[in-house]
């Protein structure tokens, strides 16, 4: 008999045994790709494995998909796909190795810790961590289960390192936080697009199409970055400020705009309040300050203001560059203001918006998997909010439990006195996404018990106590909000080898043995119709979509009340909101509002011992933590090694060439990269991405403080030091290092600043 094989501690079963067999008939199913928050249209024939894709014309991607999207099928039949429940072969010890177990006993070991977990330290000794790419079923029934199930008020997800500061930025602006307000097809209609800390060409290479339709009109793209990236290269005029001072840029911007007349007057008066604090803030940033702080030129700076402010239409964008700071919720409302001075917010053709990274990054921070929040982006401190979830959940209000922790105050307590000891993670790798990598994987190494949810044995799986498979992206059903607010349907194409669940089976189970038999059904289409329940009358409001909508239509945009909440229109569907603000904001006065905001440097500033500025990003070919695309061969031949991206004249001060290792240090790690010698990248600027482990772990180095806002770490800028590691060929940078213990690296608290809680912001 042929069995898979595996590395040591990854054991796997016959794969005669453990896949389904499948129908010999072909079929295709029109469903969505399983990657980024394009959610691009694709059809996938199975019948029977190997299943195959080809691209569908969906508005998002119009025919087109990338290297990662052509490859997903490769991963649903993978030689290392978990196939069965692990555990470890002596209970309680880490050290021993995982090895198959039923599902029996893997749930009774999970449902055995949450309870002596909470029987010692209280209901918030168990914590849940979720994933930007579980469908909206998903998202919601994880919330429902921490809250009902749990009762803990221990719950975040990934996506407060992704699009926490773009979210805490649009409440306090626009009353709401749909990334794009307007479909993505508007970009090709735009006189004028500015791009703030973004990259779609490398990360999106489907939506260049968008821009690559306006810039065939005689659109100019201006582009905000600290490289020269792909996006750049065909940018009107690329700014490249030092990584850290794009709020200064901002203030700068709508000095020049205020200073050169070119403010919307007559729309500041009528449609937003705050104006004079912000431009207050604005009156000391003159153009020659700003180039002293940014690297920016006077003339460039400028430029890019009258290409804004004298378009027809234009667009101002901004994306995780200027976002994963500790300030980076200041830095969006920067650019924000400058959008109300020009008047571009809900003006037709115009507008400000924020682009979602996650494939479900929108809808995952809309239903409750955040700490703060309930379903239809509903705030857990709101009496009226649990009063109306709670009917929904057939729940007493006061027995919903208070807000919790964001994602890395909650993991950075873990195993400690008042903290989570036992954690359930469903979806995301913490172990290589979060900051300060060696700080939270000894904070995972303290659990009493960790749970892992995943169909790899990621560098998290890795660490746990107990093993779950779970089905993949086109095993099962199920809704997904992509990057414009649109709601997608992801349609089931094959089923799930056989002994293998999906998540809303997994948490069925465990509420099941934990004695709440009811509420927490399988099919995705009955958590969904709960999920309008939950959601109606709310912000994010699902309430008028249905799954034979979703089925007909490309999709619906929310807000999307039911017929009975639209006056006079009782009996016809709202056709959803393609575009919002066109006649006000969600704001108690139908007013936008301008946030005064002020430059502060970086707290950790370059000094004698780490002279440089480190920043982090994404390549063309990975995805997220890697854990999926780095087990696809095409995508690993293309990238094999992790690149960090030097500027000539920093290479040879160093004595680098490129394709040498070189070691990065900063104040919490270091780390090793194989080099690439370009002029791309701004002098005294490190670039490195984050999509891998082992030696290559980009998050060894960066930085844990916190937004107040937002409580977004500071990933995009740190101080760094480095050396040439060797040649080409002296090491490699596949290996692990040691795994952290425990007692490695006692909590810091110090490092995070005082949360600032706003009404509808995150915590």
């Amino acid at each position: 008999m042929t069995t898979t094989t595996a590395p040591a501690g990854r054991p796997t079963l016959p794969l005669a045994e453990a896949r389904a067999a499948g129908p010999a008939e072909r079929r295709t199913t029109r469903t969505h790709c399983p990657y980024c928050s394009l959610q691009c249209g694709i059809r996938l024939t199975a019948g029977g494995r190997p299943a195959e894709i080809e691209p569908d014309d969906f508005p998002t991607n119009k025919g087109g998909l990338c290297s990662k999207g052509w490859t997903a099928a490769e991963l649903l039949d993978h030689p290392e796909r978990l196939l069965t429940p692990l555990v470890r072969e002596v209970h309680g010890d880490r050290a021993s190795p995982l090895r198959p177990a039923s599902w029996e006993e893997a749930l009774d070991r999970v449902v055995g810790a949450v309870r002596e977990t909470q029987a010692r330290y209280g209901r918030d000794g168990v914590g849940c961590f979720g994933g930007g790419g579980m469908t909206n079923e998903k998202a919601y029934a994880l919330g429902k289960f921490a809250r009902v199930a749990l009762r803990t008020s221990a719950i975040d997800y990934n996506g407060r390192f992704c699009m926490s500061s773009a979210a805490g930025a649009l409440n306090k602006a626009y009353g709401v936080d749909r990334g794009l307000p307007f479909p993505l097809e508007d970009l090709a209609g735009v006189d004028a697009l500015m791009l703030v800390g973004g990259n779609p060409a490398a990360t999106m290479p489907p939506a260049m199409q968008h821009l690559d339709a306006a810039r065939a009109r005689g659109a100019t793209l201006v582009v905000v970055d600290p490289r020269r990236t792909a996006t750049a290269k065909g940018a009107t005029l690329h700014l490249a400020p030092v990584p850290g001072t794009d709020l200064a840029l901002a203030l700068g911007m709508l000095h020049v705009a205020r200073r050169d007349g070119l403010v919307d007057e007559d729309y500041v008066a009528a449609r937003t309040t705050g104006y004079d604090a912000a431009a207050s803030a604005a009156s000391s940033w003159w153009p020659d300050r700003v180039e002293r702080t940014t690297g920016v030129p006077v003339a460039d700076l400028e430029r890019a203001v009258h290409l804004l402010a004298e378009a027809e239409r234009a667009v101002v964008l901004s994306a995780r560059g200027a976002e994963q700071h500790a300030g980076g919720t200041d830095t969006v409302l920067g650019f924000s203001n400058l959008a109300l001075a020009l008047g571009l917010p809900g003006t037709p053709g115009s507008g400000f918006g924020t682009t979602t990274g996650q494939g479900n990054g929108q809808g995952g921070r809309e239903h409750g998997m955040k700490a703060d929040q309930l379903p239809g982006y509903r705030m857990l401190a709101d009496p009226a909010a649990r009063a109306h979830v709670a009917g929904v959940w057939g729940v007493d209000p006061d027995d919903l439990p208070a807000p919790g922790l964001s994602a890395f105050e909650m993991l950075d307590r873990c195993g400690t006195e008042g903290g989570v000891r036992t954690l359930l993670v469903l979806a995301s790798n913490i172990a290589v996404s979060a900051p300060d990598r060696e700080r939270v994987t000894a904070r995972l190494a303290a659990l009493d018990t960790l749970v892992v949810a995943d169909f790899f044995l990621s560098e998290t799986a890795a660490l746990a106590d107990v093993v779950l498979p779970t089905a993949q992206w086109a095993e099962e059903g199920g809704t997904m909000t992509n990057l414009e607010g649109r709601v997608i349907l992801r349609r089931k194409a094959i089923d799930p080898p056989d002994g293998v669940l999906d998540d809303l089976g997994i948490l069925r189970a465990l509420a099941d043995r934990l004695g709440v038999e009811r509420g927490f059904p399988t099919e995705p289409e009955e958590v969904f119709a709960e999920l309008r329940r939950a959601s109606s009358g709310g912000k994010a409001d699902y309430a008028g979509i249905t799954y034979a909508r979703l089925d007909a239509e490309d999709g619906v945009f929310w807000p999307c009340p039911a017929p009975a909440a639209v006056p006079g229109e009782q009996d016809e569907p709202h056709p959803g909101t393609p575009r919002m603000f066109l006649d006000g904001f969600p704001t108690p006065d139908g007013r936008a509002r301008f946030v005064r905001v002020d430059f502060r440097p970086r707290a950790e500033q370059p000094d004698a011992t780490y002279p440089y500025v480190l920043t982090t990003g994404r390549t063309m070919t990975q995805y997220q933590s890697g854990a999926q695309t780095r087990r696809v061969r095409q995508l690993l031949m293309a990238d094999p090694d992790a690149r960090a991206e030097l500027h000539p004249d920093l290479a040879a001060r160093h004595g680098v060439a490129d394709g040498d290792l070189v070691r990065l240090e900063t104040r919490r790690g270091r780390a090793v990269f194989r080099a690439r010698v370009t002029d791309g990248v701004v002098r005294g600027t490190v670039f490195v991405p984050f999509h891998w482990a082992g030696l290559s772990g980009a998050n060894s180095l960066t930085d844990a403080r916190l937004d107040p806002t937002s409580r977004m770490p500071e990933f995009k800028a740190c101080a760094v030091r480095l050396e040439r590691a060797g040649g080409p060929d002296d090491l490699d940078l596949s290996a692990e290092p040691p795994a952290p213990t425990a007692a490695a690296r006692a909590p810091e608290t110090d490092q995070t600043t005082t949360a600032e809680p706003i009404p509808g912001g995150s915590r």
